[in-house]
This record gives structure tokens, C-alpha cells and sequence, in this order.
């Protein structure tokens, strides 16, 4: 058997924080193969990007790794930077999460595709541009001669990360890292980006480290699997045997941790809570020199749906399809045209002053919690900004009693009212931004991708609080999400957006079993719902 191309022993990563010496990883061994993919999955604060991290030699300037690091027998560990830059970038490369953050806004593609062509290839700016050409077409950018010159808010999230996996493969690396790479993305978009991967590891020969907790993905894609916990390797194998018979708790854990069940119907007698007819959001894009618009982009176009209460409404699509515009749309917060009902009153016509009164029935639970939360207030300040606005002339002991009963409800300590987002993981930042929407008991509540950050232990868990939240109060939900796994667990009916429109709407049950459009098919396919084989072995094709 060839040897390894990267084998770590003993590592351990540690950082100097305000509390003392925090010790993120704890004395792993890892092997990747020529050629292999290996999957190392895990929960926030596993140590599994940390590991990583050091095995470039891109720790935080308080941290520091200690062991053995060997990339084809050369020990990377202790190295300058001068000397790291032997191998990183050429022989060892690495994408990120989030493109956006990774490419500088201020430069055009292809020169940032230049730059590590010109310091490793020692090629020419001429030479570099024609070889960014070639790899925009490698990674299937379309028109790669015109795109770069674009810069990176001219392109799409799959884009982007596209082209990051370009410019880590613009000097044909022996190890290509791959950190969260598909997380920020679609589900259609995901699929793209790794189908990609595996064509690009086939036809060059690369080993691939995908760091992931997703393991719908690492079931598909990895040949190996190293499960983290805590900074150290609680299991590790073939990935179809992990998958099959899991020995430790923690790998049965993440792996049982998708959302399950399926949500109650609810009774035709429930009373409508909201009812939307012809929804349209339109956006000017260009005017002519007298203001009046030339160019319009109708987001969302003749959108209708009606919600009773404790029923959920989930609206799935890619990005850009206009369900978060939708979502907005009805609560007022954008212009719009059409009828929004809510009860017994047509929320249209109202100004914000008329809207304000109903504004505590009417919530919306963001995307990123910590985002959405303040960082100078307290969670216990956060949670009841909104009694200030609609209950102005009860106390602030009854304020203060009032958190305590919110943040019971949504299963935190009610201690914990007096730290801030900061000192709180994503899913506890998320069950405060839910207590700040259920203290002002509404009856209505937009939930807009308030999932999609979270691992899939933590996600199950909002997916079960969102669920008896909703038995407990008869909530009417509108859920919008692009992960199809919540939804399903979630929704009595789901609304399949496209472009601005509907294009298919059905039970659960129906858009998932027996999905009739192509658009709605490709979604499912996608998000590997109907899929859940391991991967084939090198060079046989997939079950579909």
C-alpha cells in the first residue's frame, strides 16, 4: 500500500485565552491516502478545523500546535512561514466556509487567481492570467474570459466558492482541504460543488480532507471517516462501515441526529390566521435620467398561501427564488401589493403607525442569531426589548420575571439573562432570539433559515422546541429554509418558490414522495433525502 501523503501523530492544539490555556485538540492521529477522501465530521467546537488549521500553519497568533505534522515524510510542524510556504498553496491547499469573506472585494477574480500562480509557479502576469482562464473553465465557471474581470459581489455564493476551489487547485496540490465548503450554500448548489470536486479529484489525483458536519454528505462523498468530540478522535474507519455499525455513542448520536417525525396534522376547524392573495414584491434595478424604471425585477410574483392556527406553512427554493421576500412582504417590513389578511383586518392599506399595534402578533426569528442580537445588551435585555414598545407601563421586576418565564420556555437557565450573546453557543443565541419572539405571545411566526447555522444535534433540537412551542400556543408558522430535511419534519404544507413564483405546492407527504415538477424532483435529489447509500468504491458510479 503506498504511503500516506499526510500523516499526523500526537497533535495537539492549544490557545491562550483571557480564562487560561484552552486545549482544542488532544493528541490525534490521522492518515490521508493518495488519492482518498477523508471526512472528518464533528459538532462546533470538535476541534476538527483547528486541526487543520494547523496542519498549514494558519493557527490564531494565541494558539500553537504541538507533535508531528508530515506531509510525504517532511515534518511541517516548528516551521517558519517562509518555509510553510514551501508546501501551502502549492502542495497543500485549503477552501473555506464562506467565499465572501476569503476574496478581497476590492480586487478583480482573476488577479486574485494570479497571485498564488505569480509567487509559487513563478510565472509571468501574462502567463498567470491566460492559466486563471483556464482554471475558471476547469471549475465550470461559464464565459471564463469575460467573468475574470468580475469582482466577487458580481457572482453567485456557488460562484465564489468555484472560484476559491480554483485558486486552491491553480498549482495541482497533492491535499486539498475543504472546510465547510457547501454549508452557506443550496442544496442544488451543494450537489454542483461537490460533483465537481469529485471530478476534479479524479482527473488530477488529489487527496481531499472535507471537514464537515454534514453527514449526508460524508456518507456520499468520503472514502474515510474520522469522528471528533471535545479535541479527540472518538472513532474512525470506513465510512460505510461507520455509517452501518457506529461504535461509539457520539458517532450514533450525530448520525441519528436529523430531524425525525413528522409534524400533527392540524383541524380544518382551526381558525385562518393569515390569509395572503396575489403577493407581489417588485425591486427597480435601473432608471432612466428621469427616474422612471427600465429594468424591474419582480421577486416575488403573485404569490398566494393562507396559514390557521398551529399549522406550518414551510416554503423551500434556492437562493434568490424570493421566499425571504415573501416572508417580509407579509409582515409589512417591504412594499408590496396584493391583500395580506391577518384575522380579520387587511394589513395593506395600514401606514407603520397602524402596523404597530399588531406588531407583537406578528414575529420574525432570523437566520444568524448572533447577528440579530445585540452585543451591548444582556439576553434578559434582548428578550424583552419588545415589552418596552408594547408594554411600556409594567415594571421592570415584572419585565425581569417575565424573561425568566421566557427563557424557561425555550429550555435555557433562566440565569443565564444577565450574560451576553457572546458568552452563549449558536443554538442557545437561537433559543434566545425565539424567547424574544414568544414573550410577546404572538400568533404569527416567520421562521427564516433558523437552522441553517447549527449543527444537526442542535438543529434537531430547535426543530423538537419549534414543535411543542407551537402545540403549546397553537402558532401558526411560515418556516423558510432551503434544508429540506427541517422542512419535511416541520410543515403541514410546503410551497416550492422559483424565480418569484409558486411552482408547486402540496402536503409534506406529496412534495416528498410524490413530487411533480422537475424543479421540485431536483431539489430532493439535491438534498440526498432519497439517498442514503454509502459511496461507492474509486471507480464505480453512484446509485441513483
Amino acid at each position: 500500500m503506498a504511503e500516506p501523503v499526510l500523516t499526523v501523530r500526537n497533535l495537539h492544539v492549544r490557545f491562550r485565552t483571557g480564562d487560561g490555556i484552552l486545549h482544542a485538540v488532544k493528541g490525534i492521529d490521522l492518515d490521508v491516502n493518495p488519492g482518498e477522501t477523508v471526512a472528518i465530521v464533528g459538532e462546533s467546537g470538535s476541534g476538527k478545523s483547528q486541526t487543520m488549521m494547523s496542519v498549514m500553519g494558519l493557527l490564531a497568533s494565541n494558539g500553537w500546535a504541538e507533535g508531528s505534522v508530515k506531509y510525504r515524510g517532511d515534518e511541517l510542524v516548528g516551521l517558519s512561514p517562509d518555509k510553510l510556504n514551501d508546501y501551502r498553496g502549492s502542495k497543500l491547499t485549503m477552501i473555506f466556509q464562506e467565499p465572501m469573506t476569503s476574496l478581497d472585494p476590492l480586487y478583480r477574480i482573476g488577479d486574485q487567481l494570479a497571485l498564488p500562480l505569480m509567487a509559487h509557479g513563478r510565472m509571468s502576469k501574462s502567463k498567470a492570467r491566460a492559466r486563471a482562464i483556464e482554471l475558471l473553465e476547469l471549475v465550470r465557471i461559464p464565459d471564463p474570459a469575460r467573468r475574470i474581470d468580475a469582482y466577487p459581489h458580481e457572482m453567485s455564493g456557488g460562484q465564489r466558492q468555484r472560484v476559491m476551489i480554483a485558486m486552491a487547485l491553480a498549482n495541482n496540490p497533492d491535499v486539498l482541504i475543504a472546510d465547510e465548503p457547501t454549508t452557506a450554500l443550496d442544496v442544488t448548489v451543494q450537489a454542483q460543488i461537490l460533483e465537481l470536486l469529485r471530478d476534479l479529484q479524479k482527473r488530477l489525483g488529489m487527496s481531499i480532507v472535507f471537514i464537515t458536519h454534514d453527514l449526508g454528505i460524508v456518507r456520499r462523498f468520503a472514502d474515510r471517516t474520522y469522528v471528533m468530540k471535545r479535541g479527540e478522535v472518538v472513532e474512525s474507519g470506513g465510512t460505510g462501515e461507520i455509517f452501518s455499525a457506529p461504535k461509539h455513542p457520539y458517532t450514533r448520536m450525530l448520525i441519528d441526529a436529523e430531524p425525525t417525525g413528522r409534524k400533527e396534522p392540524v383541524s380544518m376547524n382551526s381558525p385562518l390566521v393569515l390569509d395572503a392573495k396575489n403577493v407581489e414584491v417588485q425591486f427597480t434595478l435601473k432608471s432612466d435620467f428621469l427616474g422612471r424604471p427600465t429594468h424591474v425585477l419582480r421577486a416575488v410574483d403573485g404569490v398566494s398561501l393562507s396559514v390557521r392556527a398551529g399549522e406550518t406553512v414551510g416554503v423551500v427554493g434556492e437562493s434568490g427564488s424570493g421566499k425571504s421576500t415573501l416572508g417580509r412582504a407579509i409582515l409589512r417590513l417591504l412594499p408590496a401589493s396584493g391583500m395580506v389578511r391577518f384575522e380579520d383586518r387587511n394589513l395593506m392599506p395600514l401606514d407603520r403607525g397602524g402596523m404597530r399595534p399588531l406588531r407583537r402578533h406578528l414575529q420574525l426569528v432570523f437566520q444568524d442569531p448572533f447577528g440579530s442580537l445585540s452585543p451591548r445588551m444582556t439576553a434578559g435585555e434582548i428578550v424583552t426589548e419588545g415589552l418596552l414598545v408594547h408594554e411600556p407601563s409594567i415594571s421592570r421586576k415584572e419585565r425581569d420575571r417575565r424573561a425568566s418565564q421566557a427563557f424557561e420556555e425555550v429550555r435555557l437557565d433562566p440565569a443565564w439573562r444577565n450574560r451576553f450573546p457572546h458568552e452563549f453557543s449558536g443554538g442557545q443565541r437561537q433559543r434566545i432570539a425565539i424567547a424574544r419572539a414568544m414573550i410577546l405571545h404572538p400568533k404569527l411566526v416567520v421562521l427564516d433559515e433558523p437552522t441553517s447555522a447549527l449543527d444537526r444535534s442542535v438543529q434537531k433540537e430547535i426543530v423538537e422546541l419549534l414543535r411543542d412551542l407551537q402545540r403549546a400556543h397553537s402558532l401558526a408558522y411560515i418556516f423558510i429554509s432551503h434544508d429540506l430535511a427541517v422542512v419535511r419534519a416541520l410543515s403541514d404544507e410546503i410551497m416550492v418558490m422559483k424565480s418569484g413564483k409558486v411552482v408547486e405546492r402540496g402536503t409534506a407527504e406529496e412534495i416528498f414522495e410524490r413530487p411533480k415538477e422537475d424543479y421540485t424532483r431536483d431539489l430532493i435529489a439535491a438534498a440526498f433525502l432519497h439517498e442514503r447509500t454509502p459511496r461507492a468504491p474509486a471507480g464505480e458510479p453512484l446509485a441513483t
